[in-house]
């Protein structure tokens, strides 16, 4: 799926207003349909982690897909489809949105995610389908700036389809826009960006650089050609150094959350490539399951977890500095 983010974007421009017409969206008035709010954060989330730096700083995270199945002929998880919204609990907010806690105020709708074979049926039903989830995205987003914001910095996270819905809403809401200037980063991994996508917006190459996006696609050393020809070319940055090193060494290596819960630090070396990285299978108790897997697209965030919340915290950090 992550490589067919790539060919989304060049049908971005095609989107209508007779598109979003077609579908009811969600309700983000009713607290009922965020997965994680301030003050209410779920148990999944509450480690010690959860305590935040700074109140002046808001991080919107949006999950990556988890409607998989084959068999399954929906286009879009209902919002309140039980089993949808257990693994967004249950996954990739513990796994994922937890590396950004202690960044700011964390905000996790949940959205009428698309199927999986929407990137792929793309004249079929999956444009509208992908178009819908990012509906529920922008209505999510648009009623955080209205109730919740009040001038915060932001921080926008994701991963996967979340980072393509994003990688838009960075486009449609920031890039030349007034709300540019409370951008602190957006991590959006697991997606091909091209690197003339944004106009003013760029991606950042230093550590402590504000106000732009990082991107990175994990591979093996042995690339999945597959999947690589989607992303030859496009944006990427190393996330153990922040930057465009050729290599980021173990030592650098801050830690991987496994799904067990436990960090396991200087596990990994990675390499930049062009358009994307690439490890050997990490050095951890449960290594053998690294070794069946083409590549590592589903730990784009949890085998950086520390280093992505370190580097979080340091970005929030240079950007209030520059509000002074």
């Amino acid at each position: 799926m992550n490589h067919l983010c790539s060919i989304l974007f060049c049908l971005i421009s095609l989107c209508t207003a007779s598109v979003y017409a077609q579908s009811t969206v969600t309700d983000y008035s009713n607290s009922g349909n965020w997965a994680v709010l301030p003050g209410a954060y779920p148990k999944t989330l509450l480690t010690e982690f959860s305590e935040i730096q700074s109140d002046d700083v808001d991080v919107f995270y949006v999950y990556p897909t988890f409607l998989l199945d084959a068999k399954d002929q929906r286009w879009n998880y209902a919002i309140n489809d039980s089993i949808h919204r257990e693994k967004v609990v249950g996954t990739a907010v513990p796994l994922q949105a937890s590396a950004w806690c202690s960044a700011g105020n964390l905000y996790v709708p949940f959205y009428q995610q698309a199927h999986i074979r929407s990137y792929y049926e793309l004249d079929s039903g999956g444009y509208d389908a992908l178009m819908l989830a990012y509906k529920d995205v922008c209505a999510a987003f648009d009623y955080y700036l209205a109730n919740y914001n009040n001038g915060k910095g932001i921080i926008l996270a994701g991963h996967s389809q979340g980072s393509t819905h994003l990688s838009m809403l960075l486009r449609d809401y920031f890039d030349g826009k007034e709300l540019q200037k409370k951008l602190i980063a957006a991590y959006i991994p697991g997606i091909g960006i091209d690197t003339t996508m944004y106009s003013t917006i760029s991606l950042m190459t230093n550590k402590q650089q504000i106000g732009g996006y990082v991107t990175w696609n994990t591979f093996r050393k042995k690339f999945d050609m597959r999947q690589y020809k989607w992303y030859k070319g496009k944006a990427v940055i190393n996330p153990i150094t922040w930057d465009k090193s050729l290599v980021g060494s173990s030592k650098d290596h801050l830690g991987f959350l496994f799904s067990n819960g436990k960090m396991y630090r200087h596990s990994v070396t990675t390499h930049l490539a062009d358009g994307v990285i690439w490890i050997k299978p990490p050095k951890f108790p449960f290594r053998y399951l690294a070794f069946t897997m083409d590549n590592y697209h589903a730990g784009d965030v949890n085998l950086f977890w520390e280093d992505i919340r370190v580097n979080s915290l340091l970005r929030v950090q240079k950007y209030l500095e520059s509000k002074r």
